[in-house]
């Protein structure tokens, strides 16, 4: 008897391209927890999207001088390319945009309002004079109250985890100007979430197989009281209040994206021409729910969520299990859209096999402690384990059986070693990946195909063939029952290079029409075998380095604010400029402006500097960095950083941020640099931008125009 397994994956905001700390945060997991559900039979519904409203989306439209619609129409688009090209099997994956999503939330709205657990109250909110209107929290910025971390927005502290009132911030400043706001009163409509606070209490009572963190996390809130939440904003993009006198404010995204699960599923119906068949997933019993996320959602989660569920509808499935992973860092700064540090999925999806990713990830996986990408480290586990055990184990096997019998041979004697081993990696695979310890399931697969290679070289099939052909031939039917067993167990982490394998051993179907049982079947006596070709492919960190290695990534390009301008005293074309870098300090460089800039036109500007580019000494005076500018026929144009305050790294979104420690000036010449449409400052065709908008040229310059 089957049975219903849910399965809700955190929803990707649709404001950039998605990294590696997404997929190994929540992606990757789920979708190995979901092939294994069905391979062992139970139906599996598993859905996400993308999450389209909120300030992370208007802030990016605003940076790009475009539209929030434009915005989330192109990276939900990406996203789906992506998560399809990276093997993540959903059933759905939607957006938040739709008709049907919004009419889900605000039915869920007006429900709860009916029912009492919504009501309105007046609060102080944060207003900028400046940009006369209220900020969100993502349009707030400060030091967290809780770790003392710069940079916390005015919803979440991202390194401690913490989720903030935007008053608990220290020093706040607004996001758009750099200005400091005030506080001015407003109506807003809460979840009376605190009045739910037993009945949560009694639920977790029964979660001891929740994973420690998650439990504990979960403890401490209720330990610590719930307090009710602010459902809206004042904003323009998002779902309407439908209310009438609130026209003007928005649906708070975070509760508008948990809504997006039981949307998704209403949508899935839909699709599957039968309306009302999400109920069997929702409202039938023993079906179980889980819910794959990263460590900063677990309250939405594992508290909010189940929340409004029970005070929507009763009969409403809450969560099973919600195995939150941790972060995926690089070099220990964790991955962030907003400051380009990371690793991004459509580069890597042009430049690696998929299988040699989702097999560092998955080895590597984040479940109970942050890891670490390493690029070493990857090359290791890719050239040590993937193709110098598992996959050399194959190729050795299928190209000795091919070259000398040319097809599978007879089995021969039962060996009840080699089926004890089959038996012991289908049990510790199994029960790990159903308690989702994925990287225990693995290891229990790898653990077979070490063996597999073991028992290869104890038989010495290369001797055998010799003097005892028949015998070798039964060793060989055995070594490919191995491969066809790791075939099986290795689908949910490597369902590429599984599923050639599965037909290079004469299977016509898919490997993904198998169930986790074929594994111990027998291997098709008789079957053609043609001489493989190698499933995986090793690096070479040197190589791989040249290849990948993009120069932008070393450069330190910052904003700096000009605050004296004097004449150098060896050169009639060169000023000193002495500058404010924020964090950095100050310093002085020298620059061949005169020409082309007043000292007034200069003093108290911002531009952007080169930082770690080596000093050096120009006319008698030592320049530590170097400014840029664009020039085309005799006009020269410095760039313009906005509103940034000095300090603000500028980067290029979808290019990692790892500066070297100095660079030398041969260096940042292979970076192209140059002016694209809008007179924005590009690298490639990509923006540079800092966390205040998009860089342009101060002056107007044509499309093309080199900056140096």
């Amino acid at each position: 008897m089957t049975g219903k397994v849910y399965i809700g994956v955190a929803w990707p905001y649709a404001n950039g391209s998605l990294h590696l700390g997404h997929i190994a945060g929540c992606y990757l997991p789920a979708d190995i927890f979901a092939r294994f559900q069905r391979m062992t039979g139970n139906e599996v519904l598993m859905v996400s999207g993308s999450d389209e409203h909120g300030t992370p989306i208007t802030i990016t439209a605003e940076k790009q001088q475009t539209t929030p619609q434009a915005i989330v129409d192109r990276y939900h688009k990406e996203h789906a390319q992506n998560m399809n090209q990276f093997g993540i099997s959903f059933d759905l994956f939607t957006r938040t945009t739709t008709k049907n999503h919004k009419e889900t939330v605000q039915d869920i709205f007006l429900t709860l309002k009916d029912k009492g657990h919504i009501y309105t109250k007046e609060i102080e909110s944060f207003y900028c004079e400046t940009c006369k209107r209220f900020l969100p929290d993502r349009y707030l910025e400060g030091k967290c109250p809780h770790c003392g971390k710069e940079g916390a927005r005015g919803d979440q502290c991202d390194e401690c985890g913490k989720l903030l009132d935007a008053q608990e911030l220290l020093d706040v400043t607004c996001k758009l100007c750099g200005g400091t706001p005030e506080l001015h009163t407003t109506e807003h409509f809460f979840f009376a979430l605190s009045a739910f606070e037993s009945k949560l209490q009694t639920w977790i009572k029964g979660k001891s197989y929740w994973k420690a963190s998650v439990l504990h996390f979960t403890e401490n809130w209720l330990e610590n009281g719930l307090r009710d939440r602010a459902i809206t904003r004042d904003m323009s993009w998002g779902i309407p209040v439908p209310i009438k006198g609130f026209e003007d404010k928005r649906i708070y995204v975070w509760f508008d994206a948990v809504i997006g699960y039981l949307a998704a599923s209403k949508e899935w119906s839909q699709k599957q021409n039968d309306p009302s068949k999400w109920k069997a997933w929702w409202k039938a019993r023993g079906v179980k729910h889980y819910y794959f996320l990263a460590k900063d959602n677990i309250p939405f989660h594992s508290l909010i969520w189940p929340s409004m569920l029970m005070g929507y509808d009763a009969d409403l499935q809450l969560p099973y299990d919600i195995p939150a992973n941790e972060y995926l860092r690089l070099k220990g700064e964790q991955f962030s859209k907003s400051r380009g540090l990371a690793i991004w999925v459509p580069d890597v999806l042009k430049k690696f096999d998929v299988d040699a990713v989702r097999y560092y990830l998955s080895i590597n996986m984040p479940e109970n402690k942050d890891t670490n990408w390493a690029w070493d480290d990857f090359v290791a586990k890719n050239n040590d384990e993937l193709v110098g055990t598992y996959g050399n184990f194959i190729h050795r096997v299928v190209t000795f059986t091919a070259n000398n019998f040319g097809k599978i041979p007879p089995a021969g004697p039962a060996n009840k070693e080699v089926d004890a081993k089959i038996a012991e990696a289908s049990k510790d695979a199994s029960n790990a990946i159903a308690r989702c310890e994925f990287k225990k399931g693995l290891k229990a697969v790898m653990a077979l195909a070490q063996f597999g290679n073991v028992y290869f070289d104890r038989q010495k099939p290369w001797e055998l063939i010799k003097t005892e052909k028949e015998q070798c031939g039964f060793v060989l039917h055995h070594c490919l029952r191995i491969i066809q067993a790791l075939a099986v167990y290795m689908t949910p982490y490597l369902p590429f290079s599984s599923d050639t394998l599965w037909n290079m051993l004469g299977h016509e179907q898919s490997i993904h029409k198998a169930m986790w049982d074929d594994a111990q079947t027998s291997v098709k006596v008789g079957t053609t075998l043609e001489k493989p070709k190698p499933l995986f492919k090793k690096l070479s960190l040197k190589d791989f380095m040249e290849e990948a290695e993009d120069p932008f990534e070393k450069l330190d390009l910052r904003v700096a604010q000009v605050l004296d301008v004097k004449d150098h005293p060896q050169a009639n074309k060169l000023y000193l400029l002495h500058l404010d870098l924020g964090a950095l300090g100050k310093r002085v460089i020298v620059a061949g402006m005169k020409p082309y800039y007043t000292k007034e036109e200069l003093k108290g500007k911002k531009i952007v500097v080169v930082s770690n580019l080596k000093p050096a000494t120009i006319r008698g005076v030592k320049s530590n960095g170097m400014l840029l500018a664009a020039e085309d026929g005799g006009v020269c144009s410095l760039l313009d950083p906005g509103d940034a305050t000095p300090g603000s790294e500028v980067f290029a979104e979808g290019t990692a941020h790892q500066p070297a420690g100095i660079v030398e000036f041969e260096e940042f010449k292979k970076v192209p640099l140059q002016i694209g449409d809008k007179n924005r400052a590009t690298y490639g065709n990509r923006a540079l931008q800092t966390e205040k908008g998009i860089i342009i040229a101060d002056k107007s310059m044509k499309k093309g125009t080199k900056i140096l």
